[in-house]
């Protein structure tokens, strides 16, 4: 929620939203100024939105703060079952292999944010 201190609650302020999505994934409420996303966001599609938002004068449209800019981090769920390339997979373990030594490596699918190999 976006708010001025000047909003008396007289309806003289509008409240407008610009930048990543604006419109289209989000909307503002111009008189109350929350913030609200218009659909589901996927963290696959795009990581974060970067939006701006500001009082105005209703009916100047003469701004009565600066713009305030902040970020939106779309947060990421494991919706998207993993796969694996290729498969299956065998590995050996030689006689006295020290512990922790790294057997097979293999690639997953749908890519992820952060790691997409396992090793075992």
């Amino acid at each position: 929620m976006l708010h001025t201190d000047l909003d008396k609650g007289d309806s003289s302020v509008k409240y407008t939203l610009s930048g990543d999505g604006a419109g289209s994934i989000f909307t503002i409420d111009q008189t109350t100024g929350d913030i609200h996303a218009l659909r589901s966001l996927d963290r696959e599609e795009k990581p974060y939105y970067t939006l701006r938002a500001q009082a105005v004068d209703i009916d100047t449209n003469i701004p009565l703060e600066p713009e305030s800019e902040f970020v939106i981090k779309v947060q990421d769920i494991n919706d998207n079952e993993p796969k694996f390339l290729e498969g299956p997979y065998t590995a050996s373990v030689p006689e006295m292999s020290p512990v922790g030594k790294i057997l097979c490596r293999v690639l997953r699918s749908p890519f992820f944010a952060g790691e997409n190999f396992f090793s075992f």
